[in-house]
């Protein structure tokens, strides 16, 4: 089952910062609503205290985090040990969105290297630590980050992500508004 804690140690931020990969679940409160499950990578997440934790996000094909935390809060990460010795880290909390251009977006933005193509700042409030075993999680070995991204945001210039955003940014995949649509209504 774990261990318990009710912050993020220091020995539990160090763990976090030597990850190459995280992954971020969320989900709508309609029982037949999709859970979200979404690795992230790059140096983009941050701790920012014992009980707070932020992420840069890219804009990509879909926005669940957004729209489930814009419903109900709910967040959960987890970062696993690939390399060294196994282990498993699990934080949760409730999150929400940072828009650029908000009143927020200056407290949050300058822990990060901000792209042309950074959607949002997903922040959470902490409020459980778990640590558990990773003896069933493989070793693998860190290659690079892939860099596809960057080069298709620049083909598609800041009107191009702008009107992808709107196309594919707005609404979950169960039709909930995401904090991108809210602003453009």
């Amino acid at each position: 089952m774990g261990k318990f804690h009710t912050s993020i140690s220091t020995a539990h931020a160090a763990f976090i910062r030597k990850q190459h990969i995280f992954f971020v679940a969320t989900a709508p409160l309609s029982a037949e609503g999709r859970v979200n499950l979404s690795p992230k990578g790059l140096d983009c997440f941050k701790t920012l205290s014992e009980n707070k934790v932020a992420y840069m996000d890219l804009i990509s094909s879909g926005n669940e985090t957004s729209a489930h935390t814009l419903e109900n809060g709910r967040i959960t990460f987890m970062f696993c040990s690939f390399e060294g010795s196994p282990n498993i880290l699990r934080l949760y909390g409730k999150g929400f969105a940072v828009l650029p251009g908000t009143k927020d977006w200056n407290l949050y933005a300058p822990h990060f290297k901000i792209y042309p193509s950074t959607r949002q700042i997903i922040v959470a409030d902490i409020d459980l630590v778990q640590t558990s075993c990773g003896f069933g999680v493989p070793l693998f070995t860190y290659e690079g980050e892939r860099d596809f991204h960057f080069e298709w945001a620049k083909q598609k210039g800041t009107e191009g992500l702008r009107e992808y955003m709107l196309e594919k940014n707005c609404k979950s995949l169960d039709g909930l508004p995401t904090d991108v649509g809210l602003e453009n209504e």
